[in-house]
């Protein structure tokens, strides 16, 4: 596999075929077990210019290795798989060789990456393919061997098999000619070996090569090596760590590591890390960046770590503060600190260069051939660590910073996030005693919820509660609530999060600080980019370059692509700083601009989420950037700001606007209502009535009336739910608002319906129509043609529930109207059912479940499965009927929607019922009975009442079940339902039993 592509069984080759399926087959073995799709496969054979029958050659090339490789190859949703052992698959077998090595001890990884190394007989799809399978498969597999190449000379150049390397070495330069690394370990295995001679020989011929054909030099770490040759005697081998050489230095192995905290604690997972970084034996120099905000814990972390590694660093452990953030101190220029390395290392003072360049090559010159660790602590800048990084391979440079240190290519970043509460709790243990925090639990909580996992200020706390024994969580957590305190009570012996904070702040330029403080004034707890250029008032493209900037200095966290949020002690900071530097009127604009943008999108998602009964003529006119392509991208906008939104209504009841404060409302209602977001929805809804009511709007008022009616008809309060939509209704009656009429009526059709009220809820749903109709809005038309096909199928009236459902689908064209579909195609596949057409009641019920699914309508998706519970039921596939009625149960309790709980509960019943389960049907039908009591379904408490009375004895008893059908005949009489006379029958034949 790892050369010319070839299949061998049996110990011979098996012919593959041409160069296209030999392509073909090398990708799926590249990809092994994963799908390489149709499109990859057109690409790695013919990159950008694929013939009109590219995708009929791929399918013939999968037809004739099949026959080659019977049962092995799987076709996929977009492409095909190759299912065989990894193990006999050259490629495979090489990377798991290598991973085993990276854990092995030196002799032992020496030979794993041998025997991998063996895997390879040359350059891996060799005469197939296209440019674009050389550079996006060929070059990475080349680099992965050349990546072992070097872990396995680097390795046996520390088992002294320096004749063996040189051997092993020098044909394979010949094939990487400008691969530096390989030079200068094939020079490195010659000079140890005693071929001085041939060591410079090759040095000058790479350096000739270099200069010819490219106009460089070669680096310093190879230029060093060459002036260690030149320097010292042929004969004899390199000085061991402290030998003196003939200039008399002597080089000093010493620990110069800061003290370690005793009470260490909450960070296991980087330290598993740094130790799997430093153990992964891949024959280079390691670098690697610690990055977080002030106080996070990232200098402590680096010293737990090299105490802990001192070990596997032999030569040393050295330690130096570049004074990045330090309180009146300026950062330290790279040029002294390699002077104060290069003296702590055993170099006279004398002897340091003066230029950086020289004290740079001098410095990994007398490192090289040593295991150290360096620790650059409080780094500012790529250009102040670059020249202090250490070449030797073995060593560790670990460096901490608060700033994205960009240039540093190939080192490993680590970033250390704050405490969890488990940690936060541990350190206050460590420090405190585990006794003092058992007593006030839920006390410490708070501390660490108001300190949000920032280390620095956990200790704080702990270190002024050390000093005062007599204090309590409890009278902490009060004095850190106090106005204006927080930040005063956050300092100790020196210590101080503010400071902290304002040592990054005082680090930025005016435009960064600018928009520092600008985020402090956002709305809610996160920002996206867009709102974030409304906020800055700049655009996306200017707004994007400096989060980022702010993100890299650890001042904005990016929890996630282009959404921003600041550690709460950090905002609370900004916050504080932008009300003292900017105007009322500054700070107010910016806010403004953020609302406004939460507005207009939110209008927009609403309107990708289903009809609406607001004319779109009303919403705000955009003026801000809103990427929102489909429902999809609507739905993940609202869930990502939901809390914001809320937010945002707030904000504008403060401002007293409460024109916008009911348009937000009307744009979140939905969301939240489908998500069963009801304390968002409610509390959201009751703010902006609250303002519309003091300020007279009675259209606002109306408008989030409407809101708090569906919210109390999911939650199943519908005499509640009834009286705010008759009061919406008469309000907006007085207005002559015909649209929110209809809005009002189509719910309080809803509620008619689950109230048992089927005549009011016809006539409301008709008055609906009506409206509809002479405003020509097919949208509208669409949605309560299909609540009539709920009410038709309810009553029983199958045809009419399928005629209506009809006119719904007929009227529901647009693509963002696929919710009315679905509840089209359940009414029809529950009629069907009705109807005993079972075959076609199965395909639109699935129908229905899979546009639910593909939409994720979670409310939805709990009817229909019910509905397709039914359909089961009478089909007499009993235990399929049960599963279905249980998962829709399972799903609202997941959703927290139990607005059909009542109803699934006594389908459950019936179907146990009439599956020969009497005394598990009682129980079902007894639990829909009392939900459907406590949320006054009059029509649900009968049916459940007139099924649990037919059930036969000892599952109900005689006496209970002659009330219950009492209490069924009086309900359905008092609906008008032909549901009563079946009631009588039963309770008839059970009279006749019982005499």
């Amino acid at each position: 596999m790892l050369g010319p592509i070839t299949v061998w069984s049996g110990g011979r080759p098996i012919p593959v075929g041409g160069p296209r399926q030999r392509c073909v087959l090398g990708a799926l073995l590249v990809h092994l077990g994963r799908e390489v799709t149709v499109d990859q496969l057109i690409g790695y054979l013919w990159s950008d210019d694929p013939p009109r029958t590219a995708r009929s050659v791929i399918q013939v090339q999968i037809s004739h290795l099949r026959r080659i490789l019977p049962d092995s190859i799987a076709t996929t949703s977009g492409g095909y798989a190759l299912d065989v052992a990894p193990d006999t698959v050259d490629l495979h077998r090489f990377r798991g060789l290598r991973d085993a090595a990276a854990k092995a001890e030196p002799q032992e990884r020496a030979d794993l990456l041998d025997r991998a190394l063996s895997c390879w007989r040359g350059v891996p799809f060799s005469g197939v393919g296209s440019e674009y399978l050389d550079y996006s498969v060929v070059a990475p597999l080349r680099e992965e061997r050349w990546s072992a190449v070097v872990g396995w000379a680097t390795c046996s150049l520390e088992l002294g098999r320096h004749a063996e390397v040189a051997s092993r070495l020098t044909p394979l330069v010949s094939e990487e000619p400008f691969r530096e690394r390989l030079h200068h370990l094939l020079i490195t295995a010659l000079w140890r070996d005693n071929e001085r001679a041939r060591a410079l020989a090759v040095y000058e011929e790479f350096r000739s090569r270099l200069a010819d054909e490219l106009g460089v030099d070669p680096g310093p770490e190879l230029t060093a090596l060459h002036a260690r040759i030149l320097q010292e005697d042929a004969d004899r081998e390199e000085p061991a760590a402290g030998a003196p050489t003939e200039s008399g230095f002597r080089y000093l192995v010493r620990n110069d590591l800061p003290r370690d905290l005793p009470d260490f604690t909450g960070r296991q997972g980087p330290l598993r890390q740094l130790e799997e970084m430093a153990v992964t034996g891949d024959g280079r120099a390691k670098v690697c960046v610690i990055t977080g905000a002030g106080g996070e814990g990232k200098t402590t972390t680096a010293v737990r770590f090299g105490y802990e590694a001192a070990k596997r660093y032999t030569d040393g452990q050295l330690f130096l503060d570049l004074y990045g953030y330090t309180s009146n101190k300026e950062p330290l220029d790279p040029s002294s600190a390699l002077g104060a390395l290069l003296r702590a290392v055993g170099v006279e003072p004398e002897a340091v260069p003066e230029s950086l360049d020289e004290r740079s090559a001098l410095w990994r010159a007398t490192l090289m051939g040593r295991k150290a660790l360096l620790i650059l602590d409080n780094a500012a800048s790529y250009a102040q660590v670059s020249p202090l990084l250490l070449s030797s391979p073995g060593a560790l440079t670990l460096i901490t910073t608060r700033n994205e240190l960009s240039g540093l290519s190939g080192a490993r970043f680590l970033s250390l996030g704050m405490f969890d509460e488990e940690s936060s709790l541990e350190l206050f243990g460590r420090i405190l005693g585990e006794e003092r925090v058992r007593r006030e639990p839920e006390q410490a909580r708070e501390i660490v919820r108001i300190c949000g996992g920032l280390p620095l200020a956990l200790r704080v706390i702990a270190g002024r509660m050390l000093s005062r024994p007599k204090w309590s969580f409890l009278h902490v957590a009060r004095r850190l609530g106090e106005q204006n305190r927080k930040f005063r009570e956050l300092q100790v012996e020196g210590q101080s999060v503010e400071a902290a904070i304002d040592l990054s702040y005082q680090s930025l330029n005016p435009g960064q600080r600018h928009a520092f403080l600008t985020l402090g004034l956002m709305i809610g707890s996160t920002i996206d980019l867009a709102g974030a250029s409304a906020l800055l008032d700049m655009t996306v493209e200017d707004a994007d370059d400096i989060l980022q900037e702010l993100v890299g200095m650890c001042l904005l966290d990016e929890p996630q692509g282009d959404v921003y949020r600041m550690h709460d002690l950090i905002r609370e900071f900004a916050l504080d700083r932008a009300t003292s530097e900017f105007d009322g009127a500054t700070a107010d604009r910016s806010r403004a601009r953020l609302a406004e943008y939460y507005l207009v999108t939110a209008q927009h998602a609403a309107s990708l989420l289903g009809p609406r009964v607001r004319d779109a003529a009303e919403d705000e006119r955009p003026g801000y950037r809103t990427d929102l392509g489909g429902r999809e991208d609507a739905e993940g906008w609202f869930s990502l700001h939901q809390e914001n939104l809320a937010d945002t209504i707030e904000y504008f009841a403060s401002k007293d606007n409460e024109d916008r404060a009911w348009k937000m409302a009307e744009a979140v209602w939905r969301f939240y209502a489908l998500h069963g977001e009801m304390g968002l929805l409610v509390s959201s809804h009751e703010r902006a009535l609250q303002i519309n009511s003091k300020q007279g709007n009675q259209r606002g008022r109306a408008v989030t009336l409407i809101g708090l009616g569906i919210a109390h008809y999911i939650s199943g309060r519908f005499e509640e739910a009834m009286a705010y939509l008759t009061e919406a209704h008469g309000l907006l009656e007085s207005v002559g608002d015909r649209r929110g009429i209809i809005r009002a009526l189509g719910n309080l059709g809803m509620v008619y319906e689950r109230m048992g009220r089927f005549a009011d809820s016809a006539a409301a749903i008709q008055g609906v129509l009506d409206y509809a109709s002479e405003l020509g809005n097919d949208r509208i038309e669409a949605l309560q043609w299909g609540n009539l096909a709920v009410l038709r199928q309810t009553l029983g009236d199958h045809r009419e529930a399928i005629r209506c459902a009809e006119q719904a689908i007929l009227k529901s064209v647009e693509e963002d109207q696929a919710e009315t579909r679905v509840v089209a195609k359940r009414v029809i596949g529950e009629a069907r059912t009705g109807l005993g057409e079972l075959e076609l009641a199965f395909r639109d019920l699935n129908e229905a479940l899979e546009l639910s699914l593909r939409l994720r309508l979670v409310a939805h998706q709990i009817f229909v499965r019910n509905s397709l519970g039914r359909a089961y039921r009478a089909a007499e596939c009993w235990d399929e009927a049960i599963a279905s009625h249980t998962e829709a149960l399972a799903l609202a309790e997941k959703s927290g929607d139990h607005s059909g709980d009542a109803e699934i509960l006594h389908d459950l019943g019936v179907t146990y019922a009439v599956a020969g389960r009497p005394e598990e049907a009682a129980v079902e039908l007894e639990r829909s009975r009392a939900v459907a009591v406590d949320r006054n379904e009059t029509h649900t408490i009968a049916c459940a009442a007139l099924a649990l009375g037919g059930l036969p004895a000892p599952a109900v008893a005689p006496d209970r079940a002659h009330t219950l059908l009492r209490e069924a005949e009086e309900i359905f009489t008092q609906l008008g339902l032909p549901e009563a006379e079946q009631a009588r029958e039963t309770l008839a034949a059970l009279s006749e039993t019982l005499s």
